[in-house]
């Protein structure tokens, strides 16, 4: 297996020759931009696969924030003095990306201000600082402990420097950060240590024992401060309010559009997905409730224990189906390990897959994480839960999603990415859009012979999806309430109430969530436009390999780039 990984080194990525001078220019530029930002945010530098920063932990105090923000404002000053007319036209289209993802960092610190009302900001960077390190072997595990141990070093003083700086938390922030506080306590007490086991060097596994108990105590004195402090007085809107919401779509997704027009086509999709729903439950049994008829459809399940080996069993069916049906153009034979959800990660996430950073030389493993029933729960409360997210029909339209083509045959594709922006940057309707697209395509292409229980599983999945879309944009412009917006889920998205629970949640501080059906539906009708350029020498195949080889562009940039218009 370790030989097979090899196929997806990144060594080999590089920078393309560009153009012409100008193009030279910029792509210094792109590199300067690109050190500083590893020097400012270590977090995203291993992220990236980038390992000069291993050891430091990001400055998230006051003076460390204000000298981010001058940093940002500085390459601000120098985007907007770059020549657009000079470049190549590749190299316009990352400009312009650039241009927007750093006013979009600009627009987090000063105006959103996750650091200031979101408690789980804090030890969110301190459990996903070191998961990075300890997950990949990118180096050997003496190397990568003694990274551990200096970030942890500096875990104490971040957080009291959050505890510092917060202020006007939400009650939802404050409870979805309290519920994770057990995860990620656990996870210093249990899961840092047992990376390690095989380290012989005494010295170092003396100080990890220390310097992680000086976490956890941290951590402890978080969790106590925010229950005496923070509690009583966490009572601020989480909602960003129509100006920001329109702001942030804006600077992430390149998205312009008016909030009406926009909610009102979320809101077609939801009554469009709903009516096909309806139709397909006949099909199975037109003399019940459709909802009853769903309900059914989920009893098949594997068991919690099994279910782990059940979605890994069902990945090599899916890549066989793409290659037999040409559909996409899928770069290497290996395949993701599946994996629980880390602990700390799991009160928000049902599925999710974790690949390698595109700069990675050597730890190449992509991870997709399942979230299994909390140990804790009743035999009625998981059962309810597997009903309703883990379902065969769930397990393959999900598995569709995360893996074969979704986002993992994406990563795929980053080698062929010349473009180094397009490695560091990434919009999220790009991202997930081509994963909820594949969720449709793959059954209107033929998987699951049209079975409607599975057909009925993609519904499902695309209503949760479109009541995001909806539930987002009400949240955070229109006053809808946390409890409504899991009514809703429950009602109009057609979702158990333990899964409508975290959605709602999820929402408060994901507010552009809507970015999976709006980048659905941007990418059928990119799909059609582009067929009709096109005609009859359009394929499948063309259009998806097209799609993936621009990289993860906002979504009007990749129309441009395959259509020569916006």
């Amino acid at each position: 297996m370790r030989a097979a990984l090899v196929l997806l080194v990144w060594s080999s990525v590089v920078v393309a020759a560009p153009v012409g001078g100008a193009d030279t220019k910029f792509d210094t530029m792109v590199k300067s931009y690109l050190d500083e930002l590893v020097r400012a945010r270590p977090h995203v530098a291993t992220e990236l696969g980038i390992h000069t920063q291993d050891k430091q932990l990001d400055n998230l105090s006051a003076a460390g924030r204000a000298a981010d923000l001058a940093r940002i404002m500085r390459w601000q000053k120098r985007l907007t003095a770059v020549a657009d007319t000079t470049l190549s036209e590749s190299r316009r289209r990352d400009l312009s990306m650039l241009r927007s993802a750093v006013a979009a960092q600009r627009f987090e610190l000063e105006k959103v201000q996750t650091w200031r009302h979101w408690p789980g900001h804090y030890p969110g960077l301190a459990s996903g600082s070191i998961y990075t390190l300890i997950k990949r072997t990118f180096a050997s595990p003496e190397v990568r402990l003694a990274a551990v141990i200096a970030r942890e070093r500096q875990i104490p003083a971040m957080l009291r420097a959050g505890a510092s700086q917060l202020g006007e938390v939400p009650r939802v922030a404050l409870d979805i950060t309290l519920d994770q506080m057990p995860g990620i306590i656990d996870f210093f007490r249990t899961d840092v240590p047992a990376a390690f086991t095989d380290v012989k060097d005494v010295t170092l596994r003396a100080q990890l024992g220390l310097v992680t108990k000086q976490v956890i105590a941290a951590l402890a004195d978080y969790e106590r401060f925010l229950r005496a402090e923070i509690a009583p007085v966490a009572n601020a809107p989480f909602a960003l309010g129509e100006a920001k919401y329109r702001e942030k779509l804006k600077l992430e997704e390149m998205v312009d559009a008016p909030l009406e027009p926009l909610l009102a086509r979320g809101e077609a999709e939801l009554h469009r997905l709903q009516s096909e729903l309806v139709a397909t439950a006949a099909k199975i049994d037109a003399r019940r409730d459709p909802r009853q008829v769903l309900l059914d459809s989920q009893a098949k399940h594997a068991p919690a224990s099994g279910l782990l080996s059940h979605v890994s069993s069902r990945l090599a069916g899916l890549r066989a189906f793409l290659v037999e049906h040409d559909l996409v153009t899928v770069p290497s034979p290996v395949m993701p390990r599946v994996e629980e959800t880390p602990a700390f990660m799991r009160a928000t996430t049902l599925a999710s897959m974790e690949t390698p950073g595109p700069f990675e030389a050597s730890a190449t493993e992509a991870y997709f994480n399942v979230t299994l029933p909390d140990p804790k729960w009743s035999a009625a409360e998981a059962e309810s839960y597997l009903r309703g997210a883990f379902s065969d029909g769930v397990v393959d339209v999900t598995s569709v999603h995360e893996a074969f083509p979704g986002h993992y045959v994406q990563f795929l594709w980053l080698p062929k990415i010349t473009s180094m922006v397009r490695k560091i940057e990434g919009a999220g309707s790009n991202i997930e859009g081509w994963a909820h697209y594949c969720e449709q395509m793959m059954l209107d292409e033929g998987y699951g012979d049209g079975a409607p229980s599975l057909r009925l599983a993609q519904l499902q999945d695309a209503l949760l999806r479109a009541a995001r879309y909806v539930v987002g944009i009400r949240m955070h412009t229109k006053g809808m309430t946390l409890p409504e917006a899991i009514e809703f889920f429950q009602k109009e998205g057609y979702q158990d109430k333990s899964v409508a629970t975290m959605e709602a949640r999820r929402g408060a501080g994901d507010p552009t969530y809507l970015v999976y059906t709006l980048g659905k539906l941007e990418i059928l009708r990119l799909r059609e436009d582009y067929k009709n350029k096109l005609g009859a020498a359009f394929t499948m195949k063309k259009f998806h390999d097209a799609f993936l080889a621009e990289g993860t562009l906002p979504l009007p940039l990749i129309r441009e780039a395959m259509l020569g218009k916006p």
